[in-house]
């Protein structure tokens, strides 16, 4: 199996601000600003971005040294998802002191900074219309699963939903490390925060009518992972 990886290091990096963009969704500082987010926490470490899937499938982030994994799925050329392996906020402050980290949040989270910023940089376009529609897309609120079969089972970013709108699916994998059984765990599963995004490139493209809604994520090993230029 042929793996590309590329390791990022970054000592040391303020937490995002209030209305501060998450950086490019193929860029390897997304899920270190994801982790940010999710755990409300300026600690970052080393981020490891994969060009293929199993590699991610198989890893397991740490605590200390903080180190998360990412990849990204498209379709053609379009980066339609990126995921991201973190770890959560109860975790950081119980090996890293209680200053470390602060409020959990969940992917359904980050989905609405997406959804903001593909508004935002639709508006900034003047693509009005577009950016209404945009604005107009249903964040799905879906429970964290609990183990990483279901985290890596297929399944649709986006879709029309019964209701006619638009709807964005966030799932991911969550191990509430202050709950009472995390002892008898794994040490390496403990303490897990993994997340599936729609990226802003694919919202601003379907809010624009350039891509449709409903493709199917797969994790599985021939899942695309690099940018499917036409010939």
């Amino acid at each position: 199996m042929n793996r590309i990886l590329l390791v990022v290091t970054i000592l040391a990096a303020p937490a995002m601000a209030a209305g501060q963009s998450l950086p490019p969704s193929t860029s390897p500082q997304f899920c270190v600003a994801v982790q940010q987010q999710i755990s409300s926490t300026s600690m970052v470490g080393e981020n490891e971005v994969f060009a293929d899937m199993p590699s991610y499938r198989h890893s397991k982030p740490s605590i200390d040294p903080l180190k998360i994994y990412q990849v990204v799925t498209y379709a053609g050329d379009v980066p339609v998802v990126v995921s991201c392996k973190m770890k959560t906020a109860a975790h950081l402050r119980a090996i890293h002191g209680s200053a470390a980290a602060g409020a959990q949040k969940f992917c359904p989270d980050i989905a609405e900074l997406v959804r903001a910023q593909a508004v935002a940089e639709l508006r900034g376009e003047g693509e009005a219309a577009a950016a209404d529609r945009a604005a107009a897309f249903v964040i799905d609120q879906v429970e964290p699963y609990i183990t990483g079969r279901d985290y890596l089972s297929d399944f649709r970013a986006t879709f029309v939903g019964e209701d006619g709108a638009i709807h964005v699916n966030a799932p991911g994998l969550f191990q509430d490390y202050d709950r009472w059984y995390t002892i008898f765990l794994p040490e390496i599963v403990r303490g897990q925060s993994y997340c599936h995004l729609a990226t802003v490139e694919s919202l601003t493209a379907i809010a624009s009518g350039a891509m449709k809604p409903g493709a199917t994520i797969t994790t599985r090993d021939d899942a695309p992972t690099q940018p499917q230029r036409p010939h």
